[in-house]
């Protein structure tokens, strides 16, 4: 790019707010009070996002009558959940083909149950009445170099040999640009039902008010500080109070967890978006995308996007930055950087949309673990379960996390205990320097691999073989 190009770019960011643009919203309910005194429970949920959410709500819907406390140390939706892309996908493996890599003999079992909660997702909304803006209008992921498209027609293949590409099509250069018009589009896969677009804080929001109204008991501005045994059960102190509880469900992700041997099984990784004002008919004319569907590009670094149910376009994705020491911080949320460099992406794969101006950036934490999709435990001796590692997942994966949760608790074996994936867990994260080191090369080693047609070196190859297989 030259100079010029660069100015114009950047220039598209000079009135966007560093803020998720979903949780700028009006109508952003007020929070419930803090937690005061001591509490006793059935169930105390640990986390308000959509992993707590989830289990709190589906805690009540197996069984009204159990007593289920949940916590948040500050909003419902604020971090993760209430900032992200609002991609809701079916596939509880990253994709089928870390499925097929890590778990062959269960992945139809996987896809079915993804599938299904999938469903349960759209269900759930409609029956809380949850206004979310949910859309079940698929996702292409985009080819934008001739070796991706060798890659795409190769999983499609793929996919037909093992007898799950149901839904799913194959599309030249001519075919995705008839659905949308960007001249760096070589072919695509269509997954026409595996992925819902919502609005992400506004999901979160709707559970929360489903919570409510099943008779939850929600505190906001409470984090959990301890957790210890207490008689036949737990206890959690707050910073104002107790809670004693039977069981305790951990849904904190990103943030460190109370049972302190998980916490090597994750790092945070930040990841940033940009949101634009709103298209007019004119510029969505220019680039069709007539049927919403999201998208996602094919390279090792990749972009995410998608309309908004007000046209506007959401473009995240390709940097994903590690803090030395795995610290979660405020000041890590904002990358101006980053930002620029989305600019100029977007404008590479949208050149019709020159002139058009982002109104919001922001970016945030969010967990991952060595195997790309979430796992769980427990510990006390069965009365905490946990779930983390969602890695991008968080959206829909959660949901099915939690009823993994709520069966571990029940100390049920169920469908969803027996598989290997639950069974299992991924390989820890080393130490610093290690981490940061073994991530900073990977990093390096994933851009000059999209730089090589694909080809990956000696490092990628040789975590390929140790079942690490970083991939995005």
């Amino acid at each position: 790019m030259n100079r010029s190009e660069n100015t114009n770019w950047t220039a598209s960011l000079s009135d966007a707010q560093p803020v998720p643009y979903w949780l700028d919203d009006p109508g952003r309910p007020r929070p419930e009070p803090a937690l005061t005194g001591t509490e006793t429970c059935d169930l105390l949920v640990v986390g308000g996002g959509y992993s707590g959410l989830w289990t709190a709500l589906n805690a009540k819907e197996r069984d009204p009558g159990r007593d289920v406390v949940l916590v948040e140390g500050r909003e419902v939706g604020w971090a993760a959940s209430g900032r992200n892309g609002g991609f809701c996908a079916a596939s509880l493996t990253h994709g089928l083909s870390n499925g097929l890599t890590r778990w062959p003999g269960e992945i139809h079992q996987l896809e079915r149950l993804g599938a299904r909660n999938l469903d349960g997702i759209e269900a759930a909304v409609a029956r809380h009445g949850i206004d979310c803006d949910f859309e079940r209008t698929g996702e292409i992921d985009v080819a934008t170099e001739p070796y991706q498209a060798r890659e795409l027609r190769d999983r499609y293949e793929e996919m037909r040999r093992h007898g799950l590409a149901d839904g799913v099509e194959f599309l030249d250069a001519d075919a995705v640009r008839e659905q949308v018009a960007s001249p760096t589009f070589q072919a695509g896969l269509h997954d026409r039902r595996g992925v819902a677009l919502l609005n992400p804080a506004k999901l979160a929001w709707g559970l929360k008010q489903a919570c409510l109204r099943l008779g939850v008991r929600l505190y906001e501005h409470t984090p959990a500080l301890t957790l210890k045994p207490h008689g036949a059960g737990m206890a959690v102190t707050t910073p104002y109070g107790r809670v004693r509880a039977r069981r305790v469900a951990l849904g904190t992700n990103v943030f460190p967890n109370l049972v302190r041997r998980v916490r090597s099984y994750t790092v945070p990784v930040y990841d940033y978006a940009l949101m634009t004002e709103p298209l007019t008919a004119g510029q969505l004319a220019s680039i069709g995308w007539k049927n919403r569907q999201g998208l996602g590009d094919s390279a090792n670094q990749f972009h995410y996007f998608r309309l908004s149910a007000d046209n506007r376009i959401l473009w995240g994705g390709y940097d994903a930055v590690y803090p030395y020491g795995g610290r979660v911080r405020a000041e890590y949320d904002d990358r101006p950087e980053t930002y620029a460099k989305l600019a100029g992406h977007f404008f590479t794969c949208f050149p019709q949309l020159e002139g058009l101006r982002f109104t919001h950036a922001w970016g945030g934490a969010i967990d991952t673990c060595s195997r790309f999709s979430a796992f769980f435990g427990t510990a006390h001796g069965g009365r905490v379960a946990y779930a983390a590692g969602y890695t991008g997942l968080g959206v829909g994966a959660t949901r099915f996390g939690a009823d993994v949760m709520l069966d571990l608790l029940a100390g049920e074996r169920t469908e969803r205990t027996a598989l290997e994936m639950v069974r299992t867990k991924p390989l820890p994260f080393p130490p610093e320097p290690f981490a940061w080191t073994g991530i900073a090369l990977t990093k390096w080693s994933l851009a000059r691999a999209d730089a090589r047609e694909g080809r990956r070196n000696l490092w990628l190859r040789t975590l390929d073989r140790l079942g690490l297989g970083f991939d995005s």
